[in-house]
């Protein structure tokens, strides 16, 4: 049996509580799930549902109240062992992209932090991931304001890429974006996903654009996953009530 990437057991996250459970708000409630290597898991569901909450458990960026989280098999370790295994890409790419730093300084950063090769070393690996997200090399020697929104996101996603990751969290990652630049990044995924077969969480409020670029699709509601399913399964009837709400919206 393949051992998942990641994988949540039974894992509740608790924002707020005193040791009277006073002011206690359960973002994420007794919540199991696995990603495999190369698959994609999506996550959908509205506003305060517990998506980012549930992003944030997967990345080591918040520990469980309970349950347990392990990658590739084994209890979470430290942040530091984790460096370069985990990436994430968010709605808005200026939050990767330094707006006073050129394109393919904050492209290259994940490895000169971690101190892999030398400054010549890391230009080519830049201009190597941008050539596969589909940009010109020369695009490293802007800065983000001189590129467009799709530009920039997928400079976003070279440098998530950087460190070849077991691991990506997609939160939102197409949203800003136009209907026809959404198509091409979502493509883009896929096609980055079949080469270097990272597990992927693809957080998003769109089921239209979930089911499209997901294996499989996990509906969650006030902290629960309420319903999981093969992605083609979302595109007749879904069996919770709530699933079916969301569906209609994009109908």
């Amino acid at each position: 049996m393949t051992v998942p990437v990641i994988a949540l057991e039974n894992v509740s996250l608790i924002y707020g509580a005193t040791w009277l459970g006073a002011g206690a708000v359960d973002a994420v409630s007794g919540v199991s799930l696995a990603i495999a290597a190369g698959e994609t898991v999506g996550l959908v569901g509205e506003s305060g549902s517990g998506k980012t909450s549930l992003g944030k458990l997967c990345l080591g960026l918040l520990r469980p109240s309970q349950g347990q989280v392990r990658f590739q098999g084994e209890a979470f370790p430290g942040r530091r062992a984790l460096r370069g295994k985990l990436a994430v890409v968010l709605q808005h790419p200026e939050w990767a992209l330094n707006p006073r730093l050129r394109c393919g300084v904050s492209v290259g950063e994940p490895l000169a932090v971690q101190r892999r090769g030398g400054a010549l070393a890391r230009q080519e690996r830049v201009a190597e991931m941008l050539a596969q997200v589909g940009l010109a090399a020369a695009l490293a020697h802007r800065y983000p304001s001189e590129l467009s929104g799709g530009q920039r996101q997928r400079m976003a996603i070279a440098r998530a890429l950087m460190t070849e990751p077991r691991l990506i969290v997609f939160d939102e990652a197409v949203s800003a974006l136009d209907v026809s630049v959404q198509a091409q990044v979502l493509n883009l995924i896929r096609e980055l996903q079949s080469r270097h077969g990272f597990a992927a969480l693809f957080i998003s409020h769109d089921i239209a654009a979930t089911r499209y670029v997901a294996h499989r699709l996990a509906v969650m509601r006030r902290g629960q996953i309420v319903e999981m399913a093969p992605s083609r399964m979302f595109y007749g009837v879904p069996e919770h009530p709530y699933s079916r709400e969301l569906l209609a919206l994009v109908r």
